[in-house]
């Protein structure tokens, strides 16, 4: 346990912490704080809760994961890549199920540490990431159209063409204070880092937007008109357990679980380059995890590592995760002392803002390049953006890790061959001096299921004129268990026909799973040999 679970922190504090450091994380962490109190509002709204969850996932959360993370600044929350997942659970299972549904993503999430899962983002192809990446982009955005206009839609339908089809048809109830206010929000975000390299520019936009529609009593919607005040405590909120039908959550956890591993690891994967740091995989997974089941007992909604959030500690100094904990401090004091003018913010600046938040999340020049590049890799981006954004998140997942993992093999098949190596152009040793009995062939790539079928048709084609085959096997990196069956009926029905079989050149893999499965003894462990001139001073001196 000592072994997968090492928390930075504690590491850090072992090896020592200096005062000069300890200022630059407090300082790291208040401006943190600052910035990840709109998003954190800004995510809940979108997700379809009310606002104060995702406060309460900033600071529950965001503590857990900086305290018992593998990561020295990796800063957790609310992100944008759990709005369609949440929004999702909550409209077929409603906030009970949300919060079950986080809770067991937290379970899974300890699982994957402890099972030293840490290496999972390897696994995952980019293109995926990409694919509903951009999705997820595509679909914060829409979700904000109604806000960002002021459209007076009442009821806002939740699939993407009717949602723009209800957009377009309510285009004459659009409110050009509302309007104002998002515009000049994104403007202010975008451009204000150019005069204030200190303070985000999200939280310059939300205090100037929300005096203005004070003083000047604009008419547009508020947290606290359409959500009421937020709330200065936080409390326990453990839902209603019904054990016979906790088996409906599994498959939204372990969306969640998913994507928050993925999410987390990639941020601190991007944090390590930052500062030139290496991150614990497996420790980040199960602070993940702890994080994830607090938030859902204080009734929080999921949360993972955020990579802007991040990256703004990394920018403003913080080096330790001690600028985490600050973080949520920070943010439950503001919650604490300030919660009641936040009522005040304008709906329209929260749109405003997730807008610049969309346009960042949507990778659009990974996008691109994408598409100039393999047909297969298009085929998986193209496959889950779209999924994404007209079907589900989850369904993306699932079909595109599918797809993706049947064009690698289809790939790997195309790329494996068996030839006869007299045809070989780039074979070193000459094989003109060999009688007409013996015939040498050479597989290239590895012997497994998509390629065992191939191999088996060609050598049962061998043995109408030759008695001797040499099987040079010196590229083969590893055999599965179809290339297994296969081979081992292809050697008997070669030897029913009298052919002598010898292999050149095993990998020791290969060796091993040919004797666990006895065809070693089938050939004949003596021709099994280390070289092709082995092999072939064997096959002469056998005719």
């Amino acid at each position: 346990m000592n072994s997968i679970f090492k928390p930075k922190l504690f590491s850090i504090l072992r090896e020592g912490y200096s005062k000069h450091q300890l200022q630059k994380d407090v300082m790291a962490g208040i401006i943190v704080g600052i910035v990840a109190l709109p998003l954190a509002i800004a995510f809940a709204i979108a997700s379809g809760v009310s606002p104060e969850r995702g406060i309460i996932t900033a600071i529950i959360a965001g503590f857990l994961i900086s305290f018992l993370g593998g990561s020295r600044v990796q800063i957790g929350g609310p992100t944008g890549a759990f709005v369609v997942i949440v929004f999702g659970v909550i409209e077929q299972y409603g906030i009970e199920g949300l919060i079950i549904s986080t809770f067991l993503a937290g379970l899974m999430l300890v699982a994957f540490g402890l099972l030293r899962l840490g290496t999972i983002i390897k696994f995952i192809p980019h293109p995926l990431i990409v694919g509903f990446t951009s999705g997820i982009a595509i679909i914060i955005f829409s979700t904000q159209i109604k806000e960002f206009f002021g459209l007076g839609l009442t009821d806002v339908p939740s699939a993407f063409i009717p949602k723009w089809g209800a957009y377009f048809t309510s285009l004459g109830s659009m409110n050009i204070y509302a309007i104002l206010i998002s515009v000049l929000t994104v403007a202010i975000t975008i451009f204000s880092k150019k005069l204030f390299k200190k303070i985000p520019g999200s939280f310059i936009a939300i205090v100037l937007m929300t005096v203005a529609a004070i003083f000047f009593k604009l008419p547009v919607n508020t947290i606290g008109s359409i959500y009421g005040d937020l709330p200065t405590t936080i409390n326990l909120s453990l839902p209603t357990i019904n054990l016979g039908s906790l088996a409906q959550y599994i498959a939204p956890a372990f969306t969640i679980a998913l994507l928050g591993a993925i999410e987390s690891l990639l941020s601190a994967v991007v944090a390590d380059g930052m500062i030139g740091g290496n991150h614990r995989s497996n420790t980040e997974l199960i602070a993940q995890g702890f994080g994830n089941m607090a938030s859902a007992i204080f009734g929080g909604i999921p949360a993972t590592g955020a990579i802007a959030r991040t990256a703004t500690n990394v920018k403003n100094g913080g080096r330790t995760p001690v600028a985490g904990i600050v973080h949520a401090i920070t943010l439950l004091l503001i919650v604490v002392f300030f919660g009641k003018w936040a009522a005040q913010i304008p709906l329209a600046c929260l749109a405003g803002i997730l807008v610049v938040v969309a346009y960042n999340m949507s990778e659009w020049r990974s996008f691109y390049s994408i598409l100039k590049g393999s047909k297969y890799d298009v085929l998986v981006l193209l496959t889950t953006f779209f999924l994404t954004v007209l079907v589900d998140l989850t369904v993306a997942i699932q079909i595109g890790m599918v797809l993706a993992a049947l064009l690698f093999m289809q790939r790997m098949a195309s790329t494996s061959n068996i030839i006869a190596a007299d045809a070989d152009m780039d074979a070193l040793e000459d094989y003109s001096d060999l009688p007409k009995d013996i015939e040498v062939y050479e597989i290239k790539g590895p012997f497994f299921f998509a390629a065992a079928q191939k191999y088996r048709e060609t050598l049962k084609n061998f043995g109408k004129t030759n008695t001797v085959l040499i099987l040079r096997m010196r590229h083969v990196p590893f055999i599965d268990s179809s290339g297994i069956h296969n081979f081992r009926e292809t050697v008997k029905y070669l030897k029913a026909r009298n052919v002598k079989i010898i292999l050149s050149g095993v990998q020791p893999e290969v060796k091993k799973e040919l004797a666990k499965t006895r065809i070693d003894f089938l050939i004949g462990r003596n021709n099994i040999c280390d070289n092709y001139i082995e092999a072939k001073a064997k096959a002469l001196k056998g005719l």
